[in-house]
């Protein structure tokens, strides 16, 4: 089972079916793959661009404030967990953000970036059909940041219509909006793509 089907438990049931279809297992040997526009990405505070820049360098975000981005997403079942790329068609070209969701015996984890060295403990709540997905922890390199100084992840994930919609902001207390991304995008399994 998929680390988000296995952490949601009895709260998949209560997605909305749409949703269901992006949080469930990949079947082995398939892909899932998403097609959207972001409506905005990154952070009009030019002065976080350069701190940005150093997670840029591994794919975790990037130093930009752009709108109508053009997206794609692809979920790829791992033997760990889920692994995830997110390719960004910004003005200046192409960026990819990458990410691994593992179910630990310590809750749901969220290894950012190509090698992992970011990691976000999650939590995640279910109503009306949506799902709220919260970082409650992060490490970097393997220490965990005090909750003052620790940035605080929450993701979104709604329909509107038939299309669904997902906003994540990255915030740190005191300093406010580090980050953001929403936008909307369809959706679908291509079973026996993977190579």
């Amino acid at each position: 089972m998929g680390p988000w089907q296995a952490a949601l438990g009895d709260s998949f049931a209560q997605l909305h079916p749409s949703l269901r279809a992006y949080f469930a297992t990949i079947p082995n040997g398939s892909l899932g793959r998403g097609t959207g526009v972001f409506e905005v990405v990154g952070t009009p505070r030019r002065w976080l661009w350069p701190l940005l820049a150093i997670l840029d360098l591994d794919g975790v975000i990037f130093p930009r404030w752009e709108r109508d981005v053009a997206f794609t997403v692809e979920n790829r079942p791992v033997y760990s967990g889920l692994a995830s790329e997110r390719h960004f068609s910004f003005a200046t070209g192409e960026r990819v953000m990458s990410d691994h969701v593992v179910l630990t015996p310590h809750g749901l984890e969220d290894r950012l970036g190509r090698h992992g060295w970011i990691v976000a403990k999650l939590e995640t709540h279910v109503a009306d059909g949506m799902l709220t997905i919260s970082s409650v922890g992060i490490r970097m390199l393997g220490i965990p940041l005090p909750s003052f100084c620790a940035p605080r992840v929450t993701v979104t994930e709604t329909l509107i219509g038939e299309r669904r919609q997902v906003s994540l902001t990255l915030d740190m207390p005191g300093v406010g909006r580090l980050y953001e991304y929403s936008g909307s995008f369809e959706y679908r399994i291509d079973r026996g793509s993977a190579s």
